[in-house]
C-alpha cells in the first residue's frame, strides 16, 4: 500500500513533496503559532467556487489512479486499498434526494468540519480542502461526530471505517463519548485536513463551538484530539494521493494546505504528539546515541525486526534492511551519512518511527 512506502516521510521537504510555486511560503519563517499566522495569511484569500463547484473541483482533486486506477470516485471512508469496495463514477448516483440507506447507492459532499460549525457559511462551506467526495450513508453514519479512534464499534462500513466510543487511552486517552474513525491508510490525510481548517479559518475559529475545538484561534484543538490528529499524521504520513489533490485544488481554489506541501509545519506549531498507541508504537525500542558522532546507531530493546527502513528527510529511501541480524539483543546500524533522518523499525505486525540525527 501507498502508506507503508510513504510511511516515513513524515519531515519530507516542500521541494520533495508538491512543488508550491517559488517564494509561496517565504513569509513562514517563524515557529509555534506565530508560524500557524504566517501560514494564514498566506492561505487564507482563496477563490471560492462555489457548493456547487465542489463537483467540478473532485474531477481533478479526488478520482482515483492511486488504487484501482480506474478514474472512479476516491472515497475515504469506502476506498478499500487491498480489495473490493464500493466504485462511483462522477455523474452517476450523485445525491438526489433519494436512497442512501445503504452503503453504494449514493455520494455527495463530506464537510470534516460538520458544516452545522459554521452555519454552513462560506467560503468554508465550499473549501475543497476540507470538503471531500463521500458515499451518503457513511457520510450519515459519521454525521457531527468528533474524529478518534473506536474502542467498541457499533458500525463498521465496508473499507473498516468505524463508529463506536473512543479509546480513551494511549494517544486517544482523555476523551469517552462516540467518534469517528477511518481506516489506518487515510488517518494523516483526514488529520491534515482539519489542520489546514484550523490555519485557514484561525480569525474565526475561535468563536465555533465543536467538541474537537477548546475555543481558541491558535492551538484550536482539544488536547485530546490534538494528540489524535498529531499522532495520525506522524503514523500515515503525506502520500502522492494528497499531492496531487493539493496541486489539483490549488489550480481551482488557489491556495494550498502547507501540511502537504512541507510536514515539518505541524509539530514546528503544535509539538509531537504527547503519547502513543502501543498496537502502531513499539515503545520499548531505543536507538542510541542519538545523536551519533561516529555514523553508527544501535538499535535495542527487540530481539527481532523485519525491516528497518531509513528515510531522509526528503522522502527519498536511503536504505532499507529486511531481517537484521541481532546480536546479543542489538543490532548496530552503520556507515550512515551525515544528516537528518527518519528511521522506521517494523517487527510483526507494529512499527515505530524515530528521528535520527548522524552528525
Amino acid at each position: 500500500m501507498k502508506k507503508i512506502y510513504f510511511l516515513l516521510t513524515l519531515l519530507c521537504a516542500t521541494v520533495a513533496l508538491a512543488q508550491p510555486p517559488a517564494g509561496y511560503y517565504n513569509t513562514a519563517t517563524g515557529t509555534g503559532y506565530t508560524l500557524k499566522t504566517q501560514l494564514f495569511n498566506i492561505i487564507n484569500d482563496h477563490n471560492d467556487r462555489g457548493y456547487s463547484g465542489l463537483y467540478t473541483t473532485y474531477l481533478t482533486s479526488d478520482k482515483d489512479f492511486f488504487y484501482e486506477n480506474d478514474g472512479t470516485m476516491l472515497d475515504l471512508y469506502t476506498e478499500n486499498p487491498t480489495g473490493s469496495e464500493c466504485a462511483f463514477t462522477y455523474g452517476t448516483g450523485q445525491d438526489d434526494g433519494t436512497l442512501g440507506n445503504n452503503e453504494c447507492e449514493r455520494y455527495n459532499r463530506e464537510h470534516l468540519v460538520p458544516q452545522s460549525v459554521f452555519s454552513a457559511a462560506t467560503p468554508m462551506y465550499s473549501d475543497a480542502h476540507f470538503v471531500l467526495p463521500s458515499d451518503k450513508h457513511v457520510n450519515a453514519q459519521r454525521g457531527d461526530l468528533p474524529f478518534g479512534k473506536v474502542n467498541n464499534a457499533n458500525w463498521t462500513s465496508v473499507n473498516g471505517s468505524k463508529r463506536g466510543s473512543n479509546l480513551n487511552s494511549g494517544y486517544s486517552e482523555g476523551y469517552s463519548a462516540t467518534v469517528f474513525e477511518p481506516i489506518d491508510e487515510f488517518k494523516g490525510d483526514i488529520a491534515r485536513c482539519l489542520l489546514y481548517f484550523a490555519t485557514r479559518y484561525e480569525d474565526v475559529v475561535a468563536g465555533y463551538s465543536y467538541v474537537m475545538f477548546n475555543g481558541t484561534s491558535n492551538q484550536v484543538f482539544s488536547q485530546p484530539f490534538l494528540n489524535i490528529l498529531l499522532t495520525w499524521n506522524a503514523i500515515d504520513p503525506v502520500s502522492q494521493r494528497e499531492i496531487t489533490r493539493n496541486n489539483a485544488i490549488y489550480a481551482r481554489q488557489g491556495n494550498r494546505n502547507p501540511f502537504i506541501d512541507n510536514n515539518t509545519y505541524v509539530t514546528r506549531i503544535w509539538g509531537a504528539p504527547l503519547a502513543t498507541d502501543n498496537f502502531e508504537a513499539l515503545t520499548a525500542v531505543s536507538v542510541f546515541p542519538n545523536p551519533t558522532n561516529n555514523h553508527q546507531v544501535t538499535i535495542s530493546g527487540v530481539s527481532e525486526i523485519e525491516n528497518l527502513e531509513l528515510y531522509a528527510v526528503s522522502g527519498q529511501l536511503v536504505r532499507k534492511i529486511e531481517h537484521p541480524e541481532f546480536q546479543n539483543n542489538a543490532y548496530t546500524l552503520e556507515n550512515l551519512p551525515s544528516g537528518f533522518y527518519l528511521l522506521k523499525i517494523t517487527t510483526a505486525n507494529k512499527s515505530v518511527v524515530k528521528k535520527l540525527m548522524v552528525n
